[in-house]
């Protein structure tokens, strides 16, 4: 089985993110314009936690508020679940199914973010594994 840092070797390893002072309005923005479903927050440089499609949904459009004035940090989620590069990706699974989450921000034991993962991502991998190891056993059968 493979690790988080292969998934982060074929997709790469940026991140996108937002300063916990801008609005709603402008993570939902960012997120459309980068096809992502979730961004990082930052506080000036330290790592605040992580704003998602469904943050937006439950604390913006379920409680009324209005995405132009709200400012990230109000409906952010964070406490920060994560996973190291070096998480198996049974590991990663485990910890999404574990948490309900879908996107899975990898930090170095420093917490120096070093990409983001998502279910999608997993279960792309996943796929072509074992795509490969089916393959694999047909030639082996076939010999």
């Amino acid at each position: 089985m493979g690790h988080v840092s292969d998934i982060l070797d074929g997709k790469g390893r940026d991140v996108l993110w937002i300063d916990g002072s801008a609005t709603v309005y402008d993570a939902i923005t960012t997120m459309v314009e980068g096809n992502v479903g979730a961004l990082l927050v930052y506080d000036g440089e330290r790592l605040a936690g992580i704003v998602t499609e469904r943050d937006y949904l439950r604390r913006v459009t379920l409680e009324g508020r209005d995405e132009r004035t709200t400012p990230v940090r109000k409906i952010m989620s964070p406490e920060l679940v994560y996973v190291g590069p070096d998480a198996s990706i049974d590991e990663c699974m485990a910890v999404m199914t574990e948490q309900r989450i879908r996107h899975l921000p990898v930090l170095t034991d420093e917490r120096e973010v070093v990409g983001i993962v998502s279910i999608g991502d997993v279960v792309k991998f996943h796929s072509k594994e074992q795509s490969v190891q089916i393959r694999f056993l047909t030639e082996y059968i076939s010999g």
